[in-house]
């Protein structure tokens, strides 16, 4: 089996697994700090017995229970190991327990040789030693003094959790407990909720349950949830085999309920979208039912038959080009956060090119958070971020290839640079990643349509030290001929919170297109239109993003830190992508050159200029005067448009104007 993961896949709230207790949820809790643990025997993934009372003469022994692909133990797995090697000269024991039944031996021996661990790892095969100290989560430590009293309950520390990878530890919970009992002193933190995965416990289903996984739970999984989960692909585990489905099976009820499994964060009140794969609310009951029902497996031969994929390329054909990141792989650290990572190849195109489809290919789909690819023209500025240039194409996990509709193309203009931004996710062991795309070409011939990227992005913000609801606004230019809008990809770092596009009509009518009430910066989704939606001449996009900077937000990198922008996920942005349709003779200049004229982007800001320059010209004698302008705003640029300082503006010095405007924000 493999153990592809993501670090950010399945944390959530505390969830019990427990029997029902006559003690209150608080007081079961407590219950665990100042348990007496009993002596226990299990044997580790060599076959050797091992007993707590071996380690009689050690003063402190702490308890880890783990998982083999548990997101989180991977990267504490080298944590533990160094705590282990720094106290062993003062006699303290560490023990690492797996309970999950679907982690073999084999695999325990694997994630112990990645890990380089030598503390011993018992395999508790029906759950009895994880009974016994009341442990929920992997990974879960127990501090016991000398007289096995459990001291400490909880996390090891609060470098990783639930959506947080942060440069350092503020809180060492698990050391300072060691510290504590080593010196004799009173511990100031006895318990700190664990975040993780749910242990995998055997458990009794139900004969006569109506859903059990051959009939249904199987059927939902093959399609919402085993593109992903399964071999060679980004999720933490397979979903494939009813052996390995259920131990996960109330991790997976946890994440399902709480809808952070599927990653699908678009309202439904609002568009409906072709790569929509969240699940129904009838879909949510029967996988809720089943867990609680025990998991049944029910009969095989009801099972559905498998999906087939294709290796290699998904592309419609064999790329006509592929490029990679750079020439040598790049190494991924174990451990920390990673900033992001800028590639830049040069395309090599003597000629102007018509992109029909692209598709990435991640090196190494454990750490490869997302990327996205942009083409820079040369001599283009761009504003920081975003990648610095026109956006080709992108991967997040799970993310599904298709190619643009017939006719329809990406233009990237001869010269072009591209640049390849890649986040990545530690996995606790280095990793190598050689990332690539390939595109397929069209002939100019078979070219109608041009689709471009474009943005409504706004950065100057300063988001306020504590502020858990802080509003920035954007909109795009005004479109000056009818166009269509295929898709939207909002794009927010750890402080978002939610993210909404609205088309604004030339009657200040409104259209919500997309909400996105809670936005989450580790699924870079892009939502594809069923349909396309029709922009009318002077209508535009509007976007309004919401941060969270307070403490409540457990993503905050520095809930006291004034956030500005800026590339690294620790600063902040506010980008609205969508993706137009525009006629392409709009786009193209001399198209007889055989070359690109003028870049996609100030063809249409030329149409802008042309759209706003008849509107203000209201006698229309081919000039703008001052009088001529009735909105207040517009009058302070009269005189630095002026060129020729005659007192009137000829539609070349508006859409010069415009254009340094439009430099100046970038």
């Amino acid at each position: 089996m493999t153990s592809q993961v993501r670090i950010l896949f399945t944390l959530a709230c505390l969830c019990t697994l427990l029997p029902m207790s006559r003690l209150s949820a608080a007081e079961e809790q407590l219950s665990r700090v100042g348990r007496q643990i009993e002596n226990f025997d299990l044997t580790d993934y060599r076959g050797k017995k091992v007993q707590l009372r071996d380690f009689s003469s050690s003063p402190v022994v702490v308890v880890a229970f783990l998982g083999t692909e548990c997101p989180l133990a991977k990267l504490y797995g080298p944590r533990l190991q160094e705590l282990s090697a720094a106290y062993a000269d003062q006699n303290v024991q560490l023990i690492g327990i797996n309970a999950n039944r679907q982690d073999t031996l084999t695999e325990i021996a694997g994630w112990a040789r990645r890990h380089q661990i030598t503390f011993p790892i018992l395999k508790d095969q029906r759950n009895k030693v994880a009974d016994l100290f009341g442990a929920i989560r992997t990974p879960e430590v127990f501090v016991l003094n000398q007289q096995r009293e459990v001291q400490y309950w909880g996390r090891i520390d609060d470098q990783y959790g639930i959506g947080v990878v942060r440069d350092q530890v503020d809180n060492a919970w698990l050391k300072d407990s060691i510290d504590a009992l080593l010196s004799g002193k009173d511990l100031e933190v006895t318990m700190v909720e664990a975040v993780g995965c749910h242990i995998g416990r055997v458990k009794e289903p139900k004969a006569d349950s109506p859903v059990t996984y051959s009939n249904q739970i199987a059927r939902i999984f093959r399609e919402r949830c085993v593109d992903c989960h399964r071999a060679g692909e980004i999720g933490p585990f397979e979903l494939t085999d009813y052996e390995e489905v259920v131990g996960w099976a109330e991790m997976i009820r946890e994440v399902v309920n709480d809808k952070r499994m599927p990653p699908w964060h678009a309202d439904p009140a609002h568009g409906t979208f072709e790569n929509d794969f969240s699940l129904t609310a009838e879909e949510i009951a029967q996988i809720d039912l089943w867990v609680r029902n025990g998991a049944p497996e029910g009969n095989p031969a009801e099972l559905p038959e498998p999906k087939t994929y294709t290796s290699g390329w998904q592309l419609p054909a064999e790329p006509d080009v592929v490029f990679n990141m750079r020439d040598e792989p790049f190494k991924v650290a174990a451990e920390g956060e990673i900033k992001y990572q800028y590639f830049k190849v040069d395309s090599g195109f003597t000629e102007d090119k018509f992109i029909t489809a692209a598709e990435i290919v991640p090196g190494n789909r454990e750490v490869v958070h997302h990327i996205l690819i942009f083409a820079k023209p040369p001599g283009k500025r761009f504003p920081l971020g975003g990648g610095g240039g026109e956006f080709l194409v992108g991967y997040v996990p799970g993310s599904r290839f298709k190619p643009l509709p017939q006719g329809m193309a990406k233009l990237v203009p001869k010269g072009s640079e591209l640049i390849f931004q890649v986040h990545y996710t530690p996995i606790g062991t280095e990793q190598i990643d050689m990332s690539k795309v390939g595109f397929v070409f069209a002939e100019p011939e078979e070219v109608t349509d041009i689709v471009i990227t474009q943005q409504a992005i706004q950065h100057r913000f300063a988001i306020p030290p504590g502020d858990s609801n802080y509003e920035v606004k954007s909109r795009s230019a005004t479109s000056p001929v009818e166009l269509e809008v295929l898709n939207l990809m909002p794009h927010m770092h750890l402080r978002g919170k939610s993210f909404s596009y609205t088309l604004v009509k030339p009657d200040n009518s409104r259209e919500v297109l997309l909400e996105v009430p809670a936005y989450d910066f580790n699924w870079q989704n892009a939502y594809r239109l069923a349909e396309p939606k029709t922009v009318p001449a002077g209508g535009y996009i509007e976007c309004v993003a919401h941060f969270d900077n307070s403490e409540e937000n457990f993503a905050n990198p520095d809930p006291t830190a004034t956030v500005k922008w800026g590339d690294q996920t620790d600063d902040e942005m506010m980008i609205g992508y969508f993706d137009i349709v525009v006629d392409k003779a709009l786009v193209m200049g001399d198209e007889s050159a055989g070359e690109l004229s003028a870049t996609p982007k100030k063809r249409i800001q030329s149409k802008v200029a042309e759209a706003m320059f008849l509107k203000l010209d209201s006698n229309k004698d081919k000039f703008i005067t001052k009088d001529e302008l009735t909105n207040p705003k517009h009058k302070p640029f009269f005189n630095v448009f002026d060129v020729d300082k005659n007192d009137k503006l000829s539609q070349q010095e508006l859409e010069a104007g415009l254009m340094k405007l439009e430099k100046l924000r970038n």
